[in-house]
């Protein structure tokens, strides 16, 4: 969907020109690797041997590490400063970012609260206000929390008689939390701190709340030691977290997670228990008498239940039970065996996105070949309207209350910052509410929808996004991205970071391959274990489909992806090396053999098996990254990752690229950037967000043979189109 002419004519603007190979600056020569020692560490599975010779780097806090990272650092660092147009890009991307993003609004009482940055601001700011009509008045301020903006708003939960909050924080990026509370609408805070939180939800009853939490880790593996023994607790406001009732725990599996939900008439808690990433048992307890016990309803982990609400007595639930593209089902509290379940929204040829109670019924979104969808339906489960939106294009988030018809929500695309709508169920009708102006003229671009065969003959859905007067002649810089895991769609949104490779004539590829959540269960099943393969193959297909109709060529081919993104890129640059010039993994997921061995790792076994069975260890060994470097001309790499990610390890990352330093051929340069006081991305301020994006956009220009210029203010500045 064309986006909105902004007014920049005022700004400058970076653009890109092609230049002969001759013309590039060579850095790749000019850079020295510092020297990895190489271990002698072995281990054995099943009888075959597999050498280790950077374990050493999985401790973070020794200072044989700390010394590598600061000399890796460095290196990079010294190649970064080399190329002449890091600064201008650095600017381009600053004025890019500088635009006034909001949240939805989501109405508490009488208040309605909602998140706003001004544009520069390195963390967005918690409002309140009376009524829409009121004056926003700030009730958290996360840039105050720390100096150099690293500490964050990580949850917000308002309690049910909406005069007190509970809040996360999370410092450097970190998985770790501190828990806060707070009143309403004065933001008065409480002396109440909670510690050692993980992973956790915020379920307020009465005067407190549910909460879960770990042990308290052991010192100096905060960040990479593994999370064992989740315990939920009940925590009464005003009162130290020593004296906080403990709920419900599983002393015989240590890999066990609890959530907690309280239904809105705060009658009943639900307990959601996972040990992985997909899958969860689900309990539920009637509240206010204690004769009442946990009635445990589902007990494996085959599918997903998630709680929508407690209507009468009836649980509402969201599920993949016998519905791989996910359906709403009730069962009754009073008898909650499997064969009394209810179906209330069967299962549709479209993969079930996400549900929303509001005027007592359901507004349902789909997801329709990576497209928004959005129904209408009674309590009762009765279909009746569409919504039509605003184009083709992504809902991006809904806010609503059961009982209320007024709602808010999204809608966004990649060449368009968004709209946030203000929807009235009764009438079914919406109106524009804020329209988010971006420093981007996303109307010169187009977004084309394409679908490709994969090795096996799988149809896999590709969005291309590029400026229109760019012809397709083979010689485009493209930038491809994927994830292809853990059952998350990637839709398309609008990120400023992509805008600035856009603007000056690149071309931005996702491709919704398998592992994804984009089909539904069996979608995602499909990338999983054994048959992960599919995904780096859909991916690897992906780039060719470029190649072959002349997108691109893979001088000009650039792949990126972050965490199980990460090991994407990771295993397809080292399964065909000659089909990519530069390859962008980021927060990977690099050691399949040694991963579930850190913090939260385990849980990630639902989609990659582990080590420890046989079968699966001879098929993640076929495609580890950090085990299938060998002597080869791999692309110009740049991996990225941050010294406080506690939930993808660093060691990943710093394996991976000793190993590729140590084998690469040719001139390319493999290069690590590692954040400092920075966790695995949430959170992150914007300030490093920047200088990030920098370094990466800078060694993607350099080693596709690309150079900026600044153009004169005033000027629309358009890159010139052989």
């Amino acid at each position: 969907m064309d986006g909105i002419v902004l007014k920049i004519n005022s700004m400058k603007k970076l653009i890109i020109t092609t230049l002969t190979l001759s013309t590039v600056l060579n850095l790749s020569a000019q850079v020295s690797y510092p020297e990895t020692q190489r271990g002698d560490v072995t281990d054995e599975y099943f009888g075959v041997k597999i050498s280790d010779p950077y374990r050493w780097l999985e401790d973070e806090n020794s200072n044989e590490t700390k010394a590598w990272v600061g000399a890796q650092n460095k290196t990079t660092l010294s190649y970064m400063e080399q190329i002449p147009y890091r600064d201008a890009i650095k600017k381009r991307l600053a004025e890019l970012w500088d635009y006034e993003k909001n949240s939805l609004p989501i109405k508490e009482g009488d208040y309605y609260l909602f998140y706003k940055n001004t544009g520069k601001q390195n963390q967005s700011v918690l409002y309140i206000q009376k009524g829409l009509d009121g004056t926003p008045e700030v009730l958290l301020d996360p840039n105050t929390f720390s100096a150099d903006g690293t500490t964050s708003l990580s949850q917000f939960a308002v309690s049910n008689n909406h005069k007190h909050a509970a809040y996360g924080i999370s410092k450097a990026g970190s998985d770790w939390n501190e828990f806060y509370v707070i009143d309403l609408p004065s933001g008065k805070k409480w002396d109440d701190k909670l510690e050692n939180i993980k992973f956790s939800s915020i379920a307020w009853y009465k005067d407190g709340f549910f909460y879960s939490r770990f042990d308290k880790p052991v010192d100096g593996k905060d960040l990479s030691g593994k999370n064992s023994f989740g315990k939920l607790y009940y925590h009464k406001i005003g009162t130290p977290q020593k004296n906080d009732e403990l709920v419900y725990e599983d002393k015989n599996n240590p890999s066990y997670m609890f959530g907690a939900e309280v239904s809105d008439d705060e009658q009943y808690l639900i307990i959601t228990v996972s040990e992985s990433t997909s899958g969860n048992q689900l309990y539920f307890k009637k509240l206010g008498t204690k004769k009442e016990q946990l009635v445990k309803v589902v007990t494996d982990f085959d599918h997903t239940f998630s709680l929508i609400d407690v209507v009468d007595d009836q649980l509402i639930l969201y599920t993949d039970y016998k519905a791989p593209k996910y359906q709403v089902i009730s069962i009754d509290t009073k008898n909650p065996m499997a064969e009394n379940w209810k179906t209330v929204i069967p299962e549709a040829k479209d993969l079930l996105q996400s549900i929303h109670l509001i005027n007592n019924g359901f507004v349902a979104s789909y997801l329709s070949d990576v497209k928004s969808v959005l129904k209408r339906y009674e309590l009762s489960g009765t279909y009746i309207s569409d919504i039509e939106l605003p184009g083709l294009g992504m809902v991006g988030s809904f806010s609503s209350k059961r009982k209320e018809s007024e709602g808010f929500f999204s809608f966004t695309s990649f060449t368009d910052a968004g709209t946030i709508y203000r929807y009235d169920a009764k009438s079914n009708s919406y109106k524009e509410f804020i329209k988010t102006e971006s420093p981007f003229r996303g109307n010169e671009y187009i977004t084309e929808q394409v679908f490709y065969p994969s090795v096996d003959g799988t149809q896999i859905p590709m969005y291309i996004t590029r400026r229109k007067d760019i012809p397709l002649n083979g010689k485009n810089p493209c930038y491809l991205y994927g994830y292809g895991g853990f059952n998350i769609s990637v839709t398309p949104s609008y990120s400023p970071n992509v805008a600035l490779f856009l603007e000056n004539g690149g071309i931005y590829a996702v491709a919704n391959i398998r592992g994804g959540g984009e089909y539904g269960a069996d979608w995602h099943k499909s990338g999983t274990k054994l048959q992960k393969q599919n995904v780096f193959d859909d991916f690897i297909s992906a780039a060719e489909y470029l190649i072959k109709n002349e997108i691109t060529s893979s001088e000009k081919l650039a792949i990126s992806g972050r965490s199980n993104g990460g090991l994407l890129v990771g295993a397809c640059m080292t399964q065909r090396p000659d089909l990519f010039k530069v390859a962008l993994p980021g927060v990977g997921v690099l050691d399949m053999l040694r991963y579930h061995k850190f913090t939260i790792g385990y849980a990630w076994a639902v989609d990659y098996g582990t080590s420890d069975k046989k079968e699966e260890f001879e098929y993640l060994k076929n495609y580890s990254p950090v085990h299938n470097v060998r002597q080869n001309h791999y692309p110009a790499t740049l991996v990225f990752t941050a010294d406080h990610d506690d939930r993808v390890v660093p060691a990943h990352s710093y394996k991976f690229i000793s190993e590729l330093q140590h084998r690469q051929q040719g001139e390319n340069p493999v290069l690590i950037r590692i954040d400092v006081n920075a966790g695995h991305g949430a959170g992150k301020p914007l300030s490093k967000t920047i200088e990030e994006w920098t370094d990466i956009w800078a060694f993607v220009f350099q080693n596709l043979g690309m150079q900026p210029d600044i153009t004169p203010v005033g000027t629309s500045a358009k890159k010139k189109i052989d």
